[in-house]
């Protein structure tokens, strides 16, 4: 699969087999995100693989009741060491860094005939008692990771002259 072809068949799954995912495509859609760029190459993360499925249930909890979450064969709890560093730009790296990272596993799963969805509606301090997280640690995301029952259709997406300007804002 081209990267452009992972890119449009990537879809959001919340629908997931009983079927557990192999270490070697765990190990290979970690690497895709290790290999990630990040702010001033400091690669500030650090990602938890939850298989236990009393962990996924309580992340379920954590995650409003979003039963998708315990179904998901391995949840990916993806967090920043450090979320002091701003970038000249004035923008934090960390959730930045760790989106970039999570973008590229996303895409090396499509590949590998995984389904991700991306939750940001968690209760952060519940993550991290759950998954025994020092204070100090931000966690940026959580990523469900297995096979898809089904692919959804793709979702509505703006064309391009509603998002993209050239050389100044607003041009054609």
């Amino acid at each position: 699969m081209e990267v452009y072809e992972a890119i449009a068949y990537r879809r959001s799954i919340r629908n997931y087999l009983d079927k557990p995912v192999e270490e070697e495509k765990i190990e290979r859609v970690l690497e895709a995100g290790r290999l990630a760029p990040s702010a001033a190459n400091k690669q500030e993360w650090h990602f938890i693989i939850v298989r236990d499925k009393e962990l996924r249930e309580k992340l379920m909890k954590a995650a409003g009741d979003q039963k998708f979450v315990a179904e998901a064969p391995v949840v990916i709890a993806a967090c920043a060491l450090d979320s002091s560093h701003v970038m000249k730009c004035g923008q934090p790296s960390y959730s930045i860094d760790v989106a970039i990272a999570l973008s590229f596993m996303n895409l090396q799963a499509t590949e590998l005939g995984l389904g991700c969805c991306w939750i940001g509606h968690f209760e952060e301090g519940e993550v991290k008692e759950i998954l025994k997280i020092p204070e100090t640690v931000r966690v940026v995301q959580l990523l469900t990771l297995g096979y898809f029952e089904e692919n959804p259709p793709p979702k509505s997406r703006k064309r391009p002259d509603e998002i993209v300007s050239y050389d100044y804002w607003g041009s054609s």
